[in-house]
Formats: C-alpha cells, sequence, structure tokens
C-alpha cells in the first residue's frame, strides 16, 4: 500500500447524505504503513510504456479498477491532450522571448499530472488552480488563449470561472487551498456530491496558508483534494532543502491519506485522482496526492535553471518523458500509427499559429476600467483616484 494516513475516519457531515459511490473500492486509509517507510509510486504505466501486472504488484490493487474502463480511444485522448497542451505550452513560452507576453510559467514535463489528473474530474467538481494549470485549463474547456491575457497584462484572468468551475489563476503561493477548502465546506453543507481539488506544487506546500488548509479540511471534513505537483524544484531550491520526510506523509500529521503517484504516468494520476475524489464525495473527508513529476524547463521564463540544476538529473528525467511513455505505450499495443502522430502534429501547429494571432491582436485594456467595479455605490476616494489619474494621463503628447 502506498498510502500513509492515520485510522481511517468516519464522516462527521451534517446535512444530506452522500450516497455511497457504486463498486466503489474500499479506501486506503483504513490501512497505516510505519513512518519511515520507503516511499513508493502508485504507478501503472512504466517508462517504457509498458503496463504494470497488477497481479505482480499488490501494491497498485486498489488503483487498477479506477482505470478499468479506459480504452484506447481514451488513450489516444489522452496523447492528444498531452501534445496540445504542451504545443500551447512552447507556443506561449516563444511568444514571452519575442516580447508579447510580460512572463510565462510552463508546464514542461508535468503533462501527465495534470491531464491524468483533470479527466478524472466530473463536470460539477470546482477546481483551484496555482498559475501552471494549464493542461488542467484544457481539460475543463477553457481555451487556451484566455490563459494567455493575465501574462500580456490585458486583464487579470480572461475567463469566469463559473463557467467551467475554473477558478482564475492564483499568483499567491498557496493561498488557493484555503479557498478550496472553504469552496469544500459549502460544498458539504449544501449536501451535494461534488468535489473540490486544489493544485500546488512543493514549494507552495511549506507556505502556512496550506497547512492552515490541511488542517480544516481535515476538522471539518471537506470534499477537497489536495493535488501538489512535486516537480523537484521550489524556483531553484531541491525538495531535500525543503522538507525531511516525504512530502506525501505531511498529510499523516492532520489525520487524512496521503499518496505519492508516478506523477509522468497518465494512467496512475488518473486513478488516484479518481479514488481520492471518490472518498470526497462518499463524505470521508480530505486527500493529499503527491504526483512524483520534474518541471524540464524554467520555473517561469524569468528563471534560469542551468545556474542550479545539473544537466544529467535533467537528461534522467528527460527519459521518463511523459508523452513519450504513452506514445510507446500506444505503438507498442497498436493502439496507434504514425497516420495518427501525424496528425496529431498537424492539429498542433495550427494550435499554435491561432494562438499567435490571438495574442498579438489582443486589445489593450480601457486605461480608467481600474476604477470601476470598486464598490457598489459610488465612493468619494475612488472618484478622486480616478480624477488625479485621468489628469495625468491628459499631461503625455496625445493625451495617452
Amino acid at each position: 500500500m502506498t498510502v500513509e494516513s492515520t485510522a481511517a475516519r468516519k464522516p462527521r457531515r451534517s446535512g444530506t447524505k452522500r450516497p455511497a459511490a457504486a463498486n466503489a473500492a474500499k479506501p486506503a486509509a483504513a490501512t497505516a504503513k510505519t513512518h519511515d517507510a520507503e516511499p513508493q509510486l502508485v504507478q501503472l504505466l512504466t517508462p517504457e510504456g509498458v503496463r504494470v501486472d497488477v497481479a505482480e504488484n499488490p501494491d497498485v490493487a486498489e488503483f487498477a479498477p479506477f482505470v478499468a474502463d479506459i480504452t484506447t480511444d481514451d488513450l489516444r485522448g489522452f496523447y492528444r491532450d498531452m501534445v496540445m497542451t504542451r504545443r500551447f505550452d512552447g507556443e506561449a513560452t516563444a511568444l514571452q522571448r519575442q516580447g508579447e507576453l510580460g512572463l510565462w510559467a510552463s508546464l514542461l514535463g508535468q503533462e501527465a499530472a495534470q491531464i491524468g489528473s483533470g479527466r478524472a474530474l466530473r463536470d460539477d467538481d470546482y477546481v483551484f488552480p496555482t498559475y501552471r494549470e494549464h493542461g488542467v485549463a484544457w481539460c475543463r474547456g477553457v481555451d487556451p488563449t484566455n490563459l494567455l491575457g493575465m501574462f500580456r497584462g490585458v486583464n487579470h484572468g480572461g475567463w469566469d470561472p463559473t463557467t467551467n468551475n475554473f477558478h482564475l489563476y492564483t499568483i499567491v503561493i498557496g493561498s488557493q487551498t484555503l479557498h478550496a477548502t472553504g469552496y469544500a465546506m459549502g460544498v458539504a453543507k449544501d449536501g451535494a456530491d461534488s468535489a473540490v481539488i486544489a493544485y500546488f506544487g512543493d514549494g507552495a506546500s511549506s507556505q502556512g496558508d496550506v497547512m492552515e488548509a490541511f488542517n480544516f479540511s481535515a476538522v471539518y471534513n471537506s470534499p477537497v483534494v489536495f493535488f501538489c505537483q512535486n516537480n523537484q524544484w521550489a524556483i531553484s531550491e531541491p525538495t531535500e532543502r525543503q522538507m525531511r520526510v516525504p512530502l506525501y506523509q505531511r498529510a499523516q500529521g492532520f489525520g487524512f491519506p496521503g499518496v505519492r503517484v508516478d506523477g509522468n504516468d497518465v494512467l496512475a494520476c488518473l486513478a488516484v485522482t479518481r479514488w481520492a475524489l471518490e472518498r470526497a464525495r462518499r463524505g470521508e473527508g480530505p486527500t493529499l496526492v503527491e504526483a512524483f513529476t520534474y518541471r524540464m524547463g524554467a520555473h517561469t521564463t524569468s528563471d534560469d535553471p542551468t545556474k542550479y540544476r545539473r544537466d544529467e538529473e535533467t537528461a534522467a528525467w528527460e527519459a521518463k518523458d511523459p508523452i513519450l511513455r504513452l506514445k510507446a505505450h500506444l505503438l507498442a499495443t497498436g493502439g496507434a500509427d504514425e497516420a495518427f502522430f501525424e496528425q496529431l502534429e498537424v492539429e498542433s501547429e495550427a494550435l499554435g499559429k491561432r494562438v499567435r494571432e490571438v495574442v498579438r491582436t489582443m486589445p489593450d485594456p480601457d486605461t480608467m476600467a481600474i476604477f470601476e467595479n470598486v464598490y457598489a455605490d459610488g465612493h468619494a476616494l475612488v472618484d478622486e483616484e480616478r480624477a488625479q489619474f485621468a489628469a495625468y494621463l491628459a499631461s503625455f503628447e496625445g493625451g495617452e
């Protein structure tokens, strides 16, 4: 078993009782390991693209049923998701280098963690992302070009969070975990059977906000999944300078399960996230999922990882590339042919072209819009600031 937990918690929820999921596997929270147990990954697809034999690997037996329904068409869909997300991400990085974006946070190498977890969600689940969840946004149906307005400086988020149940990107490190916990507490009080998921990185896991979210969610048995993408580096700080125990074991101190999953294995990420979401929907409280992956690029485009990472380390992780892993599996099993991959290349190039065209034609925002919607009614101080700013703008030649 790969789950670290205290004894199983019973639901302490008031209001409508959540229905038990049909044929749901028994939650792993009932078992515990010693604190110093060797960390293990939940893995269903090896780096070589070979499906793990569940009969020979009992540690993954309880998670395998959560992907028993996955077809070859589904696998091709996951592959397309990852390829399109990486193409969009690469185009955004190039646009920043060309001066079209002020900054960009790449997800290169983390596609499986995001697509696997994103495809585990139901439409009525709610997502609280950081600023790097481009793959999850893709799964939620958010137009990729809408993600770029904030990084171009023309808006604070170009989509309506209620349309896709996908909250606006959060720049403040870790604060979205508290937002997710509060939202999940509301879901529980409403008696709904939906779940909430909060994304954050290994560096954010050391923020006080995250610890408070863990505690509140445990005490109130909130239906929330904390999905941590451990990409090994909090900007330039490696994980060994952030924590003394494996990250997923932190859940143990708050009284809920933690699972470490191979973050480069899209099937395992799907299975573990489905498992965690089902726990939440059954009223069994929060779960911490640590997707053990690697940031193959820079933290953001303002970062230079060659200053603090060895080339050998990066090369070792490139061999575990999540896209190449699934491609190898599709080819070996006859799930896709070269025509499929060639067509996808054409499709991804079309996406890149559209992204370039949309970004370069984004209209500048109304300069005075910053003063709108501050208060429901008029406010003397805001009126004064508006007048001062208008006079400042008028002082420039041409009034701009």
